[in-house]
């Protein structure tokens, strides 16, 4: 029973955690109108299924709620992971590995031609960092990868935590 109960919390917490990251990301573009690149679009996948993961263990805590919760380890790896990668096309280190980050090639040689060849949607490149702290030099990309990394050490304390209350119930 306290077994699930942890595990419970856990999953509370992972579902927090992602509604509270998905919850900026909507508040930046749809409040603050200012509009992602493709590698931000991409970052949010992982908290996606991390909302999943945590759903799943709250919804099934004793089948699947336990095993599940380690999906999380990978994920918010990826998030950080992500999170670099954005981080070094912003300070020039290496170039986007998406296609949608970079300029659109306009090609044509008429001035209709190379009208029609241009994105539908202007897009923002993903050099181009967004800043939601004028005081704090740190982009929207970083401050997720470092959200993500304390995210994922709440989440091995608590597992940690969990184990030890599992371990004096059965000792």
């Amino acid at each position: 029973m306290k077994a699930a109960l942890a595990h419970r919390k856990i999953g509370f917490f992972l579902v927090l955690a992602s509604v509270l990251a998905l919850g900026v990301a909507w508040w930046v573009e749809n409040i603050l109108h200012i509009m992602p690149c493709e590698l931000c679009l991409v970052e949010r996948w992982p908290w996606r299924i991390l909302l999943l993961v945590g759903l799943i263990d709250i919804l099934l805590p004793g089948v699947a709620g336990g095993p599940v919760l380690w999906l999380s380890v990978p994920l918010l790896v990826a998030s950080v992971g992500l999170a670099f990668c954005h981080a070094g096309v912003e300070w020039g280190w290496w170039p986007s590995p998406l296609p949608g980050c970079h300029a659109p090639h306009i090609h044509g040689t008429t001035m209709a031609e190379r009208l029609a060849s241009m994105p539908l949607l202007p897009g923002k490149p993903c050099d181009y960092p967004t800043y939601l702290v004028p005081a704090v030099p740190l982009s929207m990309s970083v401050l997720g990868g470092l959200y993500a990394a304390v995210v994922l050490g709440i989440f091995v304390v608590m597992k940690q935590r969990a184990k030890q209350a599992v371990r004096r119930i059965f000792h």
